[in-house]
């Protein structure tokens, strides 16, 4: 899957800059982050209501979709899934209890 993740980030990085009018990443990104930021929502409502609906496919469907969206926003705030995959580690072998209890007070 990584490589998939890998191509798609790439992909993204080169469609930023291209014809808004023939490339729909230049379009959402035009747009601006809180577009991008709202299909991202849209997409994870998406993929929760296929989920309660226990629809495997359409949740497979609707997380790539889901995927697609974040990978946009990221790339849209300068961050890399390198940045994502750093702070996954950092976590590694913490509980989630503990990890979350170590967050500051929101």
């Amino acid at each position: 899957m990584r490589d998939s993740l890998d191509r798609l980030e790439h992909t993204i990085h080169q469609r930023r800059s291209a014809d808004p009018s023939t490339s729909y990443v230049a379009k959402l990104t035009a747009r601006g982050r809180g577009k991008i930021a709202q299909k991202l929502g849209e997409e994870a409502v998406e993929t929760v209501i296929a989920a309660m609906a226990d629809d495997r496919e359409e949740v497979v469907k609707e997380s790539a979709d889901l995927l697609f969206h974040l990978t946009v926003l990221l790339a849209d705030m300068g961050i890399t899934l390198d940045d994502i995959g750093s702070e996954l580690d950092r976590r590694e072998g913490t509980s989630g209890l503990i990890e979350k209890a170590s967050r500051p007070p929101e």
